[in-house]
């Protein structure tokens, strides 16, 4: 009879004892795992950030942060890819010459690496506002009769196209920054990490 009041005992302990090693060995690894995927603090310094761009149609923005700021995604169309080299003379930086505001990768025409997909950052050049898109033309946009989309920063008026280039005579001194980015695939850009540094 002791001897069977020594084995429930014994099976309570290890019972206990192994539950309390398994606990204690789960705890141990939260702390672990939850370290290794980047803080609020390291993605605001500038941790790449993905976007799926799969479910954006022609013609629309899609807006994702990036060091704590906007970044539009635009999927332009066809005709507003034909409209870009129309408005050049109206333009204070057609040709991106202000080198500091992309990466080489997108110092063309399209300020861009695939012609339809433009990636800027969604702040105003002059006082670090964030433009509103205004893609419809003319009247319409409320901007000009002869706009032909693009952003606009209501708060003092500067103007840029559909490739983020600045207009003339705006506050606004330069193009809307292109940041640093690649496609990961046909529909994931990671925004953060130019197509140099994941080769």
């Amino acid at each position: 009879m002791a001897e069977d009041t020594d084995n429930d005992r014994r099976r309570m302990l290890t019972t206990v004892t192994t539950g309390v090693g398994l606990a204690g060995a789960g705890a141990l690894a939260v702390p672990f795992v939850a370290s290794m995927m980047p803080s609020a603090r390291a993605k605001a310094a500038g941790a790449p950030v993905e976007a799926d761009i799969s479910k954006l149609p022609e013609g629309q923005m899609l807006t994702v942060e990036w060091r704590g700021k906007p970044v539009f995604i635009i999927r332009r169309t066809a005709q507003m890819i034909k409209d870009l080299p129309g408005i050049r003379e109206k333009l204070a930086d057609p040709d991106s010459e202000v080198k500091t505001q992309q990466p080489v990768y997108a110092k063309n025409e399209y300020r861009s690496i695939k012609p339809d997909i433009l990636v800027v950052l969604g702040v105003c050049t002059h006082l670090g506002c964030a433009p509103t898109k205004k893609f419809e033309q003319g009247k319409a946009s409320g901007v000009s009769d002869d706009w032909v989309g693009g952003f606009f920063c209501p708060c003092h008026g500067s103007a840029f196209d559909l490739a983020g280039r600045v207009y003339r005579s705006v506050p606004a001194p330069t193009n809307l920054e292109v940041p640093p980015y690649s496609f990961l695939s046909d529909n994931r850009i990671l925004i953060g990490v130019g197509p140099e540094d994941t080769a």
